[in-house]
Order: C-alpha cells, then sequence, then structure tokens
C-alpha cells in the first residue's frame, strides 16, 4: 500500500521538474566565442518568458533585405537592469551585436542594441 500512495507524489516531482530540464544553455543553439553586428531597423519585439526576441530588417551587399531575429534573456531579467518593452523603438535603426547561431541562421544571442542616438541596452547574460 505504501508504493501506491508514494508514486502520485513522485510522479508530481517529476512532473514540475520538466520545465526546467527542458531550458537550455545558449551553448547549445549560438556560438560564444563568436561575435557578430549587424546594423538595420528595428521591426518587432516579441516580450515573452523564457526569452524576449526582436527583429532586424538588414539589407545585404545586393540591397536586399534580410531580417534577422535575436534572442535575450528573460523580461525580469531586463526589468532589474531598468530596461522595459518601450525602451526598444520599433522603426529606428540599430546596431546589435551578438553570438551567432551555430548552423549559420540570421539569428542571434544578443549582447547589445546600439541606436543610432547612442543610447544602448545592454543584455547582462
Amino acid at each position: 500500500m505504501r508504493k501506491f500512495r508514494a508514486a502520485p507524489a513522485l510522479l508530481g516531482l517529476l512532473v514540475a521538474a520538466i520545465p526546467v530540464l527542458a531550458h537550455h544553455g545558449i551553448t547549445s543553439e549560438f556560438d560564444p566565442t563568436k561575435d557578430i553586428t549587424v546594423t538595420g531597423v528595428l521591426t518587432r519585439v516579441e516580450w515573452t518568458n523564457p526569452h524576449i526576441y526582436w527583429y532586424v530588417d538588414v539589407k545585404d551587399e545586393s540591397g536586399n533585405v534580410q531580417t534577422w531575429r535575436f534572442q535575450g534573456g528573460p523580461p525580469s531579467m531586463l526589468h532589474r537592469a531598468g530596461f522595459y518593452k518601450s525602451d526598444f523603438k520599433i522603426g529606428e535603426v540599430v546596431t546589435v551585436s551578438a553570438k551567432p547561431a551555430k548552423d549559420g541562421a540570421k539569428l542571434g544571442f544578443g549582447t547589445l542594441i546600439k541606436y543610432a542616438d547612442g543610447h544602448k541596452i545592454v543584455m547582462d547574460h
């Protein structure tokens, strides 16, 4: 009988641990030994957990626009650093520094956003 009382508790602990196990470090998707910098127009921000995302339209050498997606930390981390969704100015030119995706996709783990007027949003990972 004791086995059956412990089973629901054990199952509850396992289910509670799934989100923790599902979260991964940046090294699974990004190369922390490399840096990239792109300049373009900030077009969208997704202020969601567990990571925020922002999108920048960048012109390539031929003048074609390519959309880059950047991942940052959670909104709570940015709030603690004094940054809010309203600090991301859609339509403005930004320069983003990031760790590139390992697979070569137009994706990076953002470390810095710099606006033309000089103000910055620093991602403290």
